[in-house]
Parts: structure tokens; C-alpha cells; sequence
């Protein structure tokens, strides 16, 4: 039997964020690190939501140690607002929130929804939180981003990375997933370039049952589409606390390793309980996870203040 939510080490003292909170595999980390005596604070878009959900952590773990936060990953005023509220150190930031195969949108700052929610969001809050993290003098900082198995079918197309001329949903959700990944070991490379007490991995859930498939349908008017996703949800997927086991091992395992890649072991790596695995040849190249830090900073306007990797130290 492989690693399961039993498995998770006493939290009691830890201080975890992590944005997407209210509902599916967010919902079920947090249930689990609370029970594990973590200090939780929910970063939701929705605070009503957000309470919501943490209502009914409690009810089933009345000693559950939960705040929710106004984080609105596609606004990046309420990153900054968020990232300015937060004084205090936390040990684990789970980059866990995320929108798929929607139509076409754009963010409030003018960047293609899924790209902009799904990896810049991410990129400024995690370079806003740094300090809060305490690099220097935290035993074990880790930074989770959650990726997907889709992330394999993207690519990064710095000519139109905002899919204006071309707009494909799944296009533009694998570019989002692609990112992530490419951030997290890009995120890796930096902090061991500042000898940092912390480490930055990349997980999926494989196929879980969560709202996440439902709101492309949904955004699209399509009853029939959401009900076949229902369907299909119900008939294929894991259940959404079997898909947050990566999640989990990946912030709290003693021997998980920063710069991996996380995910069900099962079948087609689709269900199962997590194994490290490799991830897709574009999410290793150096080259474009650099570009791709630049760019992102250029376009968040956040900055790191880490050393940049020696490779990218022109000669």
C-alpha cells in the first residue's frame, strides 16, 4: 500500500497557505493538514465561500486552526493586498487554485485568463511571500505548485502568450500547466543558487473528481457537455481526497524532494497514491523556464530576490 493521508507527520506549529482552499482538491488539503495539527490560512477568491468551507472543516474537526484570506488570483492588487496582510512566517505556500478549458477571458491586468490565473498569479504571490517564508532561518520551507498531467500537451508560445491571435481553451490550459511546472524547477534552481532552507515542487492529481471540469461547460452554456462531465466524473475519476495525496505528500513527507514532480502512481498516472515521476521533456528546458521567469516578472512586475542560476550569468 502506498502513501495515504494517514501518513501525513504532526503539523502542530506549521503555518501553510494555500490559494483555491474552498472546494476540491484544496478543500481536501486543507482538511487534512488541519487535522494534522496545521495552521491553515485559505487564500479564496471567495471569502463567503471560503467560510463556508471552513464551517464544515470544523464541524468535522472542531480543533481545526483555519483563516480564510481574500486572494484573488487573477487580480493582482489582491495578491499584493493579500501578500501585505500576511506579517506572519508560514512553512508551506501550496499554489494550489486554478481555472481549465474556459472561453476565452482576460484577467483584470489584461492577461488570458488561464495563463494568468493559473501561473502568473502564482509567480507574484509566491515572489511576494518569500520573506514569509524565511529562507534562511526556516528548517523546511517548501513551495508546492499544482500542475496537471495535461501540462505534457503544452507549450510556451512567447509570440502569443496571451492567445490573442489563436485561442484553443485546451491550447491555452496546457500552456498554463506547462508553466507551473517549469516555474517550480525554475523556483528549485534559484533557491539552491541561495544555499535557501526550502524547496519548490511541482505535483498533479491525476484525474480527481472536482468542480474544476465542470466550469468550462459551464461558462460555455453547455447543459449537455456539464452533465456528460458529471458522468464521466463520477463513472472514471479518483475522488478529490485521493487527488490531493500528492499535494500533501509534496508539503509534508520528510523525504519529499524539492525539483521533483509528484503524482498518482496508478493507472495511466491518473489514479493511486503518489510516486515521483518525470514530467514532460519541455518542463526540463532551462532555457525556456528562464525566459519564462523573465517574462513573468516583466508582465507581474514582482521581483525575486534570489541569485540567478549560474547558467543564466552571461560570460
Amino acid at each position: 500500500m502506498g502513501w495515504t493521508a494517514d501518513d501525513i507527520p504532526d503539523q502542530s506549529g506549521r503555518t501553510i497557505v494555500i490559494t483555491g482552499a474552498n472546494s476540491g482538491i484544496g478543500l481536501e488539503a486543507t482538511r487534512e493538514l488541519a487535522r494534522n495539527g496545521a495552521t491553515v490560512i485559505m487564500a479564496c477568491r471567495s471569502t463567503e465561500r471560503g467560510a463556508d468551507a471552513a464551517d464544515g472543516i470544523r464541524e468535522e474537526i472542531p480543533s481545526a486552526d483555519l483563516r480564510v484570506e481574500a486572494c484573488d488570483l487573477g487580480d493582482l492588487a489582491s495578491v499584493r493586498d493579500f501578500a501585505a496582510r500576511l506579517e506572519e512566517s508560514i512553512d508551506v505556500l501550496i499554489n494550489n487554485a486554478g481555472v481549465m478549458a474556459i472561453p476565452r477571458s482576460e484577467t483584470d491586468d489584461g492577461f488570458e485568463t488561464q495563463f494568468g490565473v493559473n501561473h502568473l498569479g502564482h509567480f507574484a504571490l509566491t515572489g511576494l511571500l518569500l520573506e514569509n517564508l524565511g529562507l534562511e532561518t526556516a528548517p523546511d520551507s517548501r513551495v508546492v505548485t499544482v500542475s496537471s498531467g495535461v501540462h505534457e500537451n503544452g507549450e510556451i508560445d512567447f509570440d502569443d502568450l496571451q492567445h490573442e491571435d489563436d485561442y484553443d481553451k485546451w491550447d491555452a490550459y496546457a500552456q498554463s500547466k506547462l508553466a507551473n511546472v517549469l516555474f517550480a524547477y525554475e523556483l528549485e534552481r534559484r533557491l539552491l543558487t541561495a544555499d535557501a532552507n526550502a524547496a519548490s515542487m511541482a505535483v498533479h492529481p491525476g484525474y480527481a473528481n472536482t468542480q474544476l471540469q465542470l466550469r468550462g461547460p459551464e461558462q460555455s452554456g453547455s447543459r449537455l457537455r456539464k452533465a456528460a462531465m458529471r458522468v464521466l466524473n463520477t463513472v472514471a475519476a479518483q475522488s478529490a481526497a485521493m487527488g490531493a495525496l500528492p499535494t500533501l505528500y509534496a508539503a509534508t513527507a520528510p523525504e519529499a524532494e524539492g525539483g521533483a514532480y509528484y503524482g498518482p502512481g496508478g493507472l495511466m498516472n491518473m489514479r493511486g497514491t503518489p510516486e515521483r515521476q518525470a514530467s514532460s521533456d519541455r518542463s526540463y528546458d532551462e532555457d525556456t523556464a528562464r525566459r519564462l521567469w523573465r517574462v513573468s516578472s516583466e508582465l507581474t512586475g514582482v521581483t525575486y530576490d534570489l541569485p540567478t542560476p549560474a547558467a543564466d550569468v552571461p560570460a
